[in-house]
This record gives structure tokens, C-alpha cells and sequence, in this order.
């Protein structure tokens, strides 16, 4: 089932941050479909704010992988600079996507033979300086 939610303020951004939470079933991979600039870590940090965790959610785009902990554990992947699939492994991605944790994957699509195949796609589409649509499914 897919899911469109437009916002015109960040305000806005914790429903759609529920919204995804709600969406997951038993899914436990979510990529994060956007533009350089879209929201990716900011709808993650509201998506982890809602999961109970405290730490400050930051894009982890040298570090590649950040956890953050609430009431269940959650990786938050940034895949900007990996430029192969092999990198991807040599830090073991395979094994935190099959973990059954939480795995918020930005720029997905660098990985994107190495996700399950019911990953949770979020897309996020600009609409002007804070007006966005996102489209869950």
C-alpha cells in the first residue's frame, strides 16, 4: 500500500515520521529515495526521537553507519561515498540489513542489490523550502 503525505512546514515532519513507523509491518529496512537536501536525516532524526533514542541524529556520511538506542536499536546508513557494492560488504552492511534491527538507509541506491527485497521505500520529493512529499510504500 503507498502512502502520500505532503507538508508545507517541517513542523509537519513528526506525522510523517509516525506514518513511516506505522507503515513498517514487519519490515526492517527503509531507503531513503532523495535529492542532496531533501530531509533524509532530519525525517530519520524525528523517526529515532519517536523510537525513544536521546542521541543526536546526524548524518553519518564518513562514519557510514551511526546506532542510535530506544526502545529498539536502529542503524542509520549513509551511502554517499560508497562507490561499489564491495565496500558496502567490507564493513559488513549484509549483516546489520539481516540483523532484524531498525536499518534507515540514505542514498540507497549505492547499495541497492545488497537490500531485502521488502524494503520499505520512503521518497521525498522538494516542493519548495519546506514544502515536501513524501511517498511511502
Amino acid at each position: 500500500m503507498e502512502r502520500v503525505i505532503t507538508i508545507d512546514s517541517l513542523d509537519e515532519l513528526d506525522s510523517v515520521a509516525e506514518a513511516v513507523l506505522e507503515s513498517l509491518d514487519d519490515r526492517t529496512v527503509v531507503a531513503f529515495d532523495a535529492p542532496m537536501g531533501a530531509g533524509k536525516t532530519t525525517l530519520i532524526s524525528r523517526i529515532a526521537a519517536q523510537l525513544g533514542a536521546e542521541d543526536d541524529v546526524t548524518s553519518p556520511t564518513f562514519a557510514i553507519v551511526n546506532q542510535y538506542e530506544g526502545e529498539r536499536t536502529i542503524y542509520h546508513f549513509d551511502m554517499y561515498r560508497i562507490e561499489r557494492p564491495e565496500e558496502a560488504l567490507d564493513f559488513g552492511c549484509e549483516e546489520y540489513l539481516a540483523s532484524g534491527e531498525l536499518c534507515l538507509v540514505e542514498w540507497p541506491e549505492k547499495i541497492e542489490a545488497l537490500l531485502p527485497d521488502d524494503t520499505m521505500v520512503v521518497k521525498i520529493e522538494i516542493l519548495g523550502d519546506e514544502e515536501r512529499r513524501f511517498i511511502i510504500r
